[in-house]
């Protein structure tokens, strides 16, 4: 059992993973895939939407006589990660300690 995955859950990846390099869009899905149980069917519409908030640029550099479409940050994307960072971290200490209290409580926890 997975857990569903939001957009905002694929946001927060996808703009961590660009935050390091840009990336073209069939080596980005396989970074997000590497991390998400996530369709590229579900990718490219969230880079779209992305883009259109004004959260990633892209450019076109050629590559074996076609073009190779690249993703990056704005400095928009970097702020977004930022907060996403921050909203992640509550959410991270929030869930650590529900767990912790279930542990106390000797309630099996399965994972």
């Amino acid at each position: 059992m997975g857990f569903q995955i939001g957009g905002a859950i694929l946001d927060f990846v996808v703009l961590s993973i660009l935050n390091s390099k840009d990336a073209y869009g069939y080596q980005l899905t396989q970074e997000v895939r590497s991390i998400l149980d996530v369709s590229e069917t579900a990718l490219y519409p969230a880079l779209r939407r992305l883009q259109k908030n004004g959260l990633l640029d892209t450019y076109d550099v050629p590559y074996q006589g076609r073009n190779r479409r690249y993703y990056r940050l704005t400095d928009s994307g970097r702020q977004a990660l930022a907060d996403y960072t921050i909203q992640w971290k509550a959410f991270r200490q929030s869930m650590d300690r529900l767990l912790k209290e279930e542990n106390h409580d000797d309630c099996p926890t399965v994972f």
